[in-house]
């Protein structure tokens, strides 16, 4: 009788487990679903993004330089060398910190930190500032922050310019000479850029051409807009059978595969792009890209790289899924797109400093891309 008592215990502490974990994956706090289907950040979701950002913007260590010194002089603060761009561990997480940011007061204007938001980036991006990462980058090595940072600092300049606010206008303004500097670099290098770059961290050159290509194109800056549309022929039309298996790489935060196809979306009118996305990338192989990446240690800063690519995943599911007419095609995509969304952003929070100082702006940025037409 003890025994039976034993069993039927153990199999209630079970169920009672299974569900609970059931309830926490489904009940997300931080998102929510609209009559549509359409997933959506919730306001508290967007407050605790916030803070994660705020958290990190004016925090100087740990930091991550990743430069090259040409002399001692150099070996100066983070804060000297990047006033405006020295917090959350490294140049392009505080780079991209701020596009969230900017991102959340467009979209939640009555955010309970929205003061504080306009507070830090008022001290972050004044003229004096960005006078100085400018003078940074024309001393710096060609390759610096080429071209992850590069393209996160368009989204910013996009996010700024495409906003009717007088702080957003000024800040914009206050931007520009970096916005150019940085379209100088794009301008001078794709020409000699014989070949993409197809990894799936910083230096992928498709994740570097979509977010240059947005700027472009809200700008209406058509000498970048048409450089990167004819690069992007060169490197990725002539593309079929994209190799899905292969992914993830352990250290991975972009779809190699994803990001290419999000890019010639882009690039591609729709006809043209759905022609070239059935011999890129083949129903079979879609699938294998359909469920999450496993994340085993959260507190390790490569591994922890994996819960972007969830992230990542999601966002070029969704912008991919629009411009196809595959109604099996576009549920597939969009299906698995919330699948890696529910799985990972239940996980974006301040415990581990590795993940929290850059995720929240990929899951912002991901959520903004869950549209249904």
């Amino acid at each position: 009788m003890n025994k039976i008592f034993q069993y039927l215990l153990i199999g209630v502490l079970i169920c009672w487990n299974a569900d609970s974990i059931f309830s926490q994956t489904m009940d997300n706090p931080f998102l929510e679903t609209i009559k549509n289907g359409q997933l959506k950040m919730t306001v508290k979701g967007a407050s605790h993004f916030a803070g994660l950002a705020l958290s990190c913007l004016q925090k100087e260590y740990p930091n991550k330089l990743n430069q090259t010194l040409p002399d001692k002089s150099h070996l100066k603060e983070p804060s000297e060398l990047h006033p405006a761009f020295y917090g959350c561990y490294d140049w392009h997480s505080s780079v991209h910190g701020h596009w969230m940011l900017v991102k959340l007061l467009k979209d939640f204007p009555n955010l309970p930190e929205a003061k504080e938001i306009r507070r830090k980036l008022g001290e972050n991006l004044t003229a004096e500032n960005i006078v100085i990462e400018v003078a940074y980058f024309e001393t710096a090595s060609k390759s610096w922050e080429r071209m992850y940072g590069w393209s996160w600092l368009m989204k910013l300049a996009e996010e700024l310019h495409t906003w009717e606010d007088e702080d957003g206008q000024l800040w914009s303004k206050n931007l520009q000479p970096l916005t150019d500097e940085i379209i100088d670099r794009y301008m001078k290098f794709l020409p000699i850029q014989t070949y993409p770059v197809r990894t799936g961290v910083h230096p992928n050159t498709a994740f570097g051409l979509s977010f240059a290509w947005d700027y472009a194109n809200s700008t209406k800056h058509l000498q970048l807009k048409n450089l990167i549309e004819k690069r992007a022929r060169v490197y990725y039309f002539s593309d079929c059978n994209c190799p899905a298996e292969y992914e993830p790489s352990g250290e991975d935060f972009l779809s190699g595969c994803l990001e290419e196809a999000n890019l010639m979306r882009r690039v591609l009118g729709k006809e043209a792009f759905e022609k070239w996305f059935k011999k890129f990338l083949p129903k079979k192989k879609l699938k294998t890209l359909k469920s999450p990446a496993d994340v085993s240690d959260r507190s390790d800063p490569k591994i922890v790289h994996l819960d972007g690519l969830n992230l990542s995943r999601a966002w070029c599911m969704y912008g991919i899924s629009q411009n196809i007419k595959s109604k099996k095609k576009r549920k597939l995509m969009f299906d698995a797109a919330e699948k890696h969304l529910r799985v990972t952003v239940p996980n974006i929070v301040s415990e581990h400093y590795e993940g929290s100082h850059w995720l929240a702006s990929f899951a912002v940025y991901a959520l903004t891309s869950a549209k249904i037409n």
